[in-house]
């Protein structure tokens, strides 16, 4: 069971949840009058924050953070733009992995190009360099830096080491360069839920199991986003902290902002295993502590669950997809309809059999499927078992090294592969369509982070469609024991036999490259011929003339949309190089709408006729002088840029290039109607976009242009009702809004991009 209550309540004694409504018992348990005001500063999150911050405000916090991450398809681009605006060399602990772009089949020697800058980057700059296969990014954060009272800040969006005591956060490249400039991470300090876990996990229940069944309570209606979602209760304990990580890496998946549990001795042990006992202090809420809303969860309710496509939130208990199959696959059928747009046929009604649903592919994987305890279980699943020789395949990826070498020296990999799994290095490539993909027309099953549209490898342009169902480790070995067909958990009897983890960190000493305070500025970075610098952005002008090049009318855009990843990451190190498929599966057509439209303002900028580069423009600019106050506007007030509408964008991967691809080709704003995210609303001010939103349905058609005078002056003011108007045959007027902006994110669009704002404090 898990329920969420109607408004805030109060902790008390970490075990008693009384309701707001009822904040007098809270007197009679503890003998003092519930203080809402000092109750919100009981919580973790709280006490965490607060030493962290250091604007002396607790309602407008600026973060500094304890130590920093980033993968390959993310640090070329944060650490140019952090070079470009300055930086001397890494203040914090920076690590540096190599777990997405690993392989180097795609694009010729442009990953390990990209992999020899890092190294290059480490030796001047100071950093830690984690080769590829070696460990994915978050399992190596867990074994060596997340510990309790801590602050992690990371490039990737499933940042979240909250069962090891550390608040951490998942945001867009440009977040992390004001850490490396010594800048702060800002954000009004976020209200706080509480996740009341109680009873104990049964055998056959695994932590994905958990974690969807938490996501589809608290996603749809928004429950915990950007919020920070705090694990408290007795059912904390009932479970190992290996087991707890699992929960905790999807708490991403509800769009919360970050995530602590309290801490216990099996905190202690997991951190002394890893040789960091120090790191280690007991984390609980406050005698009395408040918080803005609470999911209550009976962990011996769950059951083995599926998250079908195409979100970890389409969950269903794996017992009632199999006694409906027909019905729910036909849904999930027209769902694909819908991404495929006609272009690729997806079918899973056909993949009923007469035993129950035939699956194509498995995989257990990353930072949630990877870890020991997960393929411990499937090991003893599959042990002495046969996944056969047809269509299914079964693919296991342990999280890092020293978790691959234990898993070895214990006879668990040499089970695995009796049975007929392949067991591949440490690498995140199931999870973003970069390793595994499955055949047209498959059905993949994966204990991973992730199952949007198109992010397993599809191209519906091309004909090509598949999909991804979330699953724990658990139902999917009990799957590929029963030759591929659906399988839940609870139909074996082998669970719960997991021995003592023993840490082996003779790899990293041997292999990681760690050079945090040995920066040596006289070196090199090493450049191969993909990576690109920044291309020059125009700061913003007294008005502005946006040109709709995109209309999204989906509930929500992921990030995946916006700039698909797989292959196109490869050229995530050349910003116009990955422009070129910003939208590609969503719009192909945007990318040369917004050229054309960068083309007009790169004349616009040199002094050129625009108007004779463009002659609709003239008229254009001949309805904007009827506006009051415009008569005299001319093209040198007015930067012209282009303009994506989508419902609700950014849902996702934290991945900057979401934002720095529509920039680079001649983005300008965004209108929604909100953004899913805060790490995309921010990636979007960083690179120089205005993030409007309006209310009601949008009145313009792609090819539309909206003209915003007095933008300058707009952003000093209260952003609440912004002038603007959709010029045509007629002028129809607009509102627009802003939600609310820190002043140096004004500053930083104002700039043009986070580049020129640094550039600029010079």
């Amino acid at each position: 069971m898990v329920k969420l209550y109607d408004g805030g309540a109060y902790l008390v004694n970490g075990t008693e949840i009384v309701p707001e409504a009822e904040a007098a018992k809270v007197e009679a348990l503890t003998g003092k009058k519930a203080e809402k005001s000092e109750a919100r500063k009981g919580t973790m999150a709280y006490g965490i924050m607060e030493a962290h911050n250091t604007s002396g405000n607790m309602e407008n916090l600026k973060l500094k953070f304890d130590a920093m991450a980033s993968h390959d398809i993310t640090f070329v681009g944060i650490i140019q733009t952090a070079k470009a605006s300055g930086m001397e060399k890494f203040p914090i602990p920076y690590v540096l992995t190599n777990c997405h772009n690993s392989l180097c089949a795609v694009g010729g020697t442009i990953n390990e190009d990209d992999h020899m800058f890092g190294l290059s980057a480490a030796k001047k700059y100071g950093g830690i360099y984690v080769p590829p296969h070696i460990a994915v990014i978050h399992q190596y954060m867990r074994e060596n830096f997340a510990g309790c009272g801590k602050m992690i800040l990371g490039s990737d969006s499933h940042t979240r080491y909250g069962a090891l005591g550390t608040m951490a956060i998942g945001e867009g490249g440009g977040e992390l360069v004001k850490q490396l400039l010594c800048d702060t991470y800002d954000v009004s300090c976020p209200e706080v839920i509480a996740i009341y876990l109680d009873g104990k996990p049964n055998p056959w229940v695994g932590p994905q199991d958990i974690a969807l069944a938490i996501i589809g309570a608290v996603f749809k209606n928004g429950y915990v986003k950007n919020k920070v979602m705090e694990f408290v209760g007795p059912g904390v304990s009932s479970m190992k902290t290996d087991f707890r990580n699992g929960i905790d890496v999807m708490t991403t998946e509800t769009t919360c902002l970050s995530s602590i549990w309290r801490t216990d001795e099996d905190t202690k042990e997991f951190l002394t295993i890893h040789g960091r006992g120090g790191d280690y202090k007991e984390l609980n809420p406050a005698e009395v502590a408040y918080y803005d809303g609470v999911v209550y969860v009976d962990l011996s309710t769950v059951k083995p669950m599926i998250a079908l496509p195409f979100h970890p939130s389409n969950t269903y208990e794996i017992d009632e997809l199999n006694a409906n199959l027909k019905d729910i696959l036909h849904n999930v059928e027209e769902e694909a309809a819908k991404v495929a747009q006609g272009k690729a046929p997806f079918h899973l009604v056909d993949k009923i059999t007469d035993k129950g649903l035939q699956v194509q592919q498995a995989v257990i994987a990353g930072c949630a499927g990877g870890n020991y305890t997960n393929v411990v279980e499937a090991a003893h699943a599959l042990k002495g078992k046969n996944t056969g020789d047809g269509e299914f395949s079964l693919s296991v990826y342990p999280s890092s090294q020293p978790v691959f070498i234990n898993l070895t020296r214990q006879g668990y990999i040499a089970d695995l592969m009796e049975a007929g799994a392949i067991i591949r290095t440490a690498f995140c490539g199931p999870c973003f369509g970069a390793g595994d993909t499955p055949c047209n027309d498959g059905l993949s099953i994966r204990h991973t982070t992730r199952n949007f549209p198109n992010r397993e490898g599809s191209k519906p342009g091309n004909g090509q469609m598949s999909a991804v169902a979330l699953m724990d480790a658990r139902s999917i070995a009990a799957t590929a024991a029963n030759g591929g067909i659906l399988t839940s958990a609870e139909t074996l009897d082998c669970w719960g036999d997991v021995p003592e983890y023993t840490y082996d960190n003779t790899v990293y000493q041997k292999r990681v490259y760690n050079g945090y305070q040995k920066g040596d500025e006289k070196k090199d970075l090493v450049y191969g011929p993909n990576i690109k610098d920044w291309p020059e952005m125009s700061p913003l002008t007294d008005n502005i003339l946006l040109k709709v090049c995109s209309r999204i009318l989906d509930p929500v855009t992921t990030t995946d949309e916006l700039i698909p990843s797989g292959e196109t990451s490869s050229f995530r190190s050349n910003p116009l190089g990955l422009a070129e498929f910003t939208l590609s599966r969503r719009d192909p057509e945007y990318v040369g709408r917004s050229k054309a439209v960068d083309k007009l303002e790169k004349a616009r900028v040199a002094g050129e006729d625009i108007f004779a580069a463009e002659p609709e423009l003239e008229k254009i600019f001949a309805k904007i002088k009827e506006l009051p106050g415009q008569a005299d506007v001319e093209p040198s007030q007015t930067e012209i840029g282009s303009m994506i509408y989508a419902v609700k964008p950014g849902d996702g991967s934290a991945r900057e290039q979401a934002a720095s691809c529509q920039r680079v080709i001649g983005g300008l704003a965004n209108i929604t109607k909100e953004y899913a995210t805060k790490r995309y609303r921010s990636n979007v001010m960083n690179w120089g976009m205005i993030p409007f939103q309006m209310n009601g349905e949008p009145d313009f058609a792609v090819g539309d242009y909206i003209y915003v005078p007095n933008i300058l002056e707009a952003l000093d003011g209260d952003l609440k009702d912004i002038k603007a108007y959709v010029i045509g045959d007629e002028i129809r007027e607009l509102s627009l809004y802003i939600a609310d902006m820190t002043d140096d994110e004004k500053k930083i669009v104002k700039a043009g991009c986070l580049i020129n704002y640094n550039r600029n404090r010079k």
